[in-house]
């Protein structure tokens, strides 16, 4: 080696690093958004059809089901769209758990109202979802509880549970429903339990890997590597490895 720089020496200089290139921007119009929106403005139009001409019409609320079902199913759509088509926004973020709480307390407010479902069972559902969603948001500096097959069990078991009520059913179908219900209220609160172990299970290991990470000593300082010419095979004086 001579000392002279590569571009005294007629060398080319080193090429300078790409930057990198910018995160694309998600449209807020996008078709899981637009999913969401759309179970946002059911909520309202379902409760109208629900209490419309005294709230026991059998075609009003055979049309207030349908909007009910159509809820229900695109809940089923946007979350997967979003991932797979990477179209997550902040919007859907905030908005698709709000949707789906929305027209599940619209349903069972109105049952209860309607008297056609007990005010116990509303209370019950609502408050274990209205809940775990805020345990979900004071656990979630300690980790995240991941969405379990109990969970989607309960969510179809309040599906359908609901929709049967909603409808005007009578016979067989109407002694059915109850228990679809009770099956639902069973998997509400046993999965509510079971998000509350996990929470807690959650927050003790964070906090006794922060206490194990402040009581581990400080790492020693490396020593510095000693100067010489290092030989062919990539290693410095007295056989050490060259730490370039």
């Amino acid at each position: 080696m001579t000392g002279v720089p590569a571009s005294a020496a007629g060398g080319s200089p080193p090429a300078k690093p790409e930057p990198a290139a910018p995160a694309p921007v998600v449209s807020l119009w996008n078709i899981a958004n637009i999913l969401t929106m759309l179970r946002l403005v059911l909520v309202p139009a379902f409760v109208l059809l629900m209490l419309a001409d005294g709230g026991h019409d059998p075609a009003w609320r055979s049309i207030a089901w349908a909007a009910f079902t159509v809820a229900m199913i695109t809940d089923l759509f946007d979350g997967e769209l979003a991932r797979r088509h990477n179209l997550i926004t902040d919007f859907g973020k905030l908005a698709d758990p709000i949707a789906d709480k929305a027209i599940m307390g619209a349903a069972l407010v109105c049952l209860s109202a309607l008297s056609d479902l007990p005010w116990w069972v509303t209370a019950v559902i609502l408050a274990r979802e209205l809940g775990i969603t805020l345990m979900r948001f004071l656990v979630i500096r300690h980790g995240i509880i991941p969405a379990s097959r109990g969970g989607k069990m309960k969510t179809l078991a309040q599906g359908v549970a609901v929709g049967m009520y909603v409808l005007e059913l009578t016979g067989p179908l109407a002694s059915l429903r109850w228990w679809v219900m009770a099956l639902a209220v069973l998997l509400t609160v046993g999965t509510g339990l079971d998000y509350v172990r996990q929470a807690v299970v959650l927050r003790r290991a964070s906090i006794e890997a922060e206490k194990a990470g402040q009581s581990t000593p400080p790492a020693r300082p490396a020593r510095p590597a000693r100067t010489g010419r290092p030989d062919r095979a990539g290693r410095g004086p007295a056989g050490q490895e060259d730490s370039r």
